[in-house]
């Protein structure tokens, strides 16, 4: 049994080993191609009212898989399933709930490989981002595992003579998490293995732009011996199959991650008691952000350079996480954007597949469309400086771009893109930057690049962000190292990969017995 946690560390791809077993990993995932995947109900794999493909967003006449969709029906089968899954579930120790997760874990580490390829195919990840997510829903799994064993333990109460006092952790009922497509393993692994391990039981909804790796996950899970009904898969839109699930009067927790305008969605209609309903629901959602990088003139420029690139354009952009405004004080300026265009014309951008490419395409049509509708708009409000163009090639191609001019109070200045649109903004000093880094309904990360220890610290108690950085990039949080979760419009304040997270799936209850 694991009595400690470690995080899972990156896979070297210079050594040639690694190397070919991620080409050997393609062979197998391109011999899957076109296959089916059901419904998993109950133990059970079950054909949906109808049908959808998983396009490969680096090639679009590349299906990964045909889905098997959901209706109202299937969705209350999966409900009943899980109701009556709870009710054994919920007995099972904490000790046993953690090592089911430990064995997951050790079973995700055998398959890495094939799950990093099936996430680059996918979902248009790289090679290195996509063996990230896999480390991390890895460490997920290790993390809460270990963390529900220390919830387990007696805890520490206040003596009171004439009494034996206790304080136990128990499960809510039967959740929803509703997954999303940027990190389609190690989001839903977390989303999942949290309340899994407090003995809930759960529905699971995910992004129906990468179902393959759910699909993958829940064969992981049954493969480590989760009995059946407590983790039931079903596929739909969010629309239909989603909303059913957040206002079903047995549904106790939403776990969500995705929008501001869904997950606001979410929190209305899970206040709302529907007839039967015994509980007020609970409802954890993250939203996304708009990301600021600061950069003081008492900074190590290129090395703030360095980061801003990889935060604004690694995975395309397509992190809650990624830096979308770089807040730049005036007397560096000129340097800080000069160097920010150097670097980002020399991406190079081309099919995930290729272990080259550092970029590869945006997850759909309807995300493309997004992000250059925000480039037109970027063309009024300020000056390109770089890219802004769809690329010519088969799957779903945008260069990474640039914007000089852009003010607090513009779309560009507020909204977020999810894709890779970088907006400049110029500071006269620290606290305008500070200033305009606050100015917006989000708080999820943000960085600040300075050598001067007094706007570090005046940063640390009023840069108003979940997840702050030093010196350092705003994306790649890890798992018990950097609990993630921000403020505002970012979400509920749920911190991911931190110590606080499974008590949002449980609820104490006290015992004094008089002696």
């Amino acid at each position: 049994m694991i009595t400690d946690f470690k995080n899972e560390g990156p896979t070297d791809f210079s050594d040639q080993r690694n190397y070919g077993a991620m080409l050997e990993a393609f062979k197998q995932v391109r011999n899957e191609l076109g296959r089916e995947y059901e419904l998993i109900v109950d133990g059970r794999k079950l054909k949906g009212s109808d049908k959808f493909p998983s396009i490969n967003p680096s090639d679009i006449d590349q299906v990964i898989g045909y889905i098997h969709s959901a209706d109202l029906e299937l969705a209350e089968q999966s409900m009943q399933a899980a109701l009556k899954a709870f009710e054994e579930w919920k007995t099972v120790t904490p000790e046993i709930r953690a090592r089911y997760l430990f064995k997951a874990a050790a079973l995700m580490r055998k398959r890495k490989a094939e799950l990093t390829a099936t996430m680059v195919l996918e979902n248009g990840k790289n090679w290195a981002e996509a063996d990230g997510d896999v480390a991390e829903a890895i460490d997920f799994l290790d993390f809460y595992g270990t963390r529900a064993l220390q919830l387990a333990e007696r805890q520490p109460l206040t003596r009171f003579e004439g009494e034996d006092n206790d304080l136990y952790y128990i499960p809510l009922g039967v959740g929803v998490v509703i997954s999303p497509w940027n990190f389609p393993l190690a989001i839903l692994t977390g989303m999942t293995a949290g309340p899994l391990v407090m003995g809930n039981s759960l529905v699971i909804k995910p992004a129906s732009t990468t179902p393959v790796i759910a699909y993958k996950f829940i064969e992981i899970l049954q493969e480590a011996g989760i009995p059946d009904g407590v983790v039931n898969l079903v596929y739909g839109s969010g629309s239909t199959i989603g909303s059913y699930l957040v206002r079903h009067p047995k549904t106790r927790f939403i776990n969500f991650t995705g929008s501001k305008e869904v997950g606001l969605f979410i929190i209305e209609e899970a206040s709302k008691i529907q007839e039967g309903q015994k509980w007020i629901k609970k409802a954890s959602v993250e939203m996304g952000g708009k990301n600021a990088i600061i950069i003081d003139r008492e900074a190590d420029l290129d090395a703030a350079v360095a980061c801003v690139i990889a935060s604004a354009f690694g995975f395309q952009g397509q992190k809650c996480s990624a830096c979308s405004r770089a807040i730049i004080d005036a007397n560096v300026y000129d340097y800080v954007s000069e160097q920010l265009v150097e670097k980002a014309k020399s991406i190079k951008i081309g099919p995930a597949e290729d272990y080259g490419n550092f970029m590869g395409p945006l997850i759909d049509q309807d995300a493309m469309d997004k992000v250059t509708s925000y480039i037109e708009i970027g063309k009024k409000e300020g000056k390109l400086l770089c890219g802004g163009n769809k690329l010519d090639k088969n799957g779903y191609y945008v260069e990474p771009t640039i914007f000089d001019g852009i003010k607090s109070g513009d779309r560009l200045g507020q909204e977020e893109i999810f894709g890779p649109v970088l907006s400049l903004l110029k500071a006269k000093d620290f606290d305008e930057a500070l200033n305009i880094a606050n100015d917006t309904v989000y708080g999820l990360t943000g960085s600040v690049y300075s050598n001067n220890w007094a706007n570090l610290e005046k940063s640390r108690r009023e840069f108003h962000v979940g997840n702050l950085y030093f010196n350092r990039k705003s994306t790649s949080a890890l798992v018990g190292v950097h609990p993630f979760g921000g403020y505002n419009m970012s979400g509920t304040g749920a911190k991911a990969g931190g110590n606080d997270y499974l008590l949002l799936f449980s609820q104490a209850k006290a015992v004094s017995e008089e002696l």
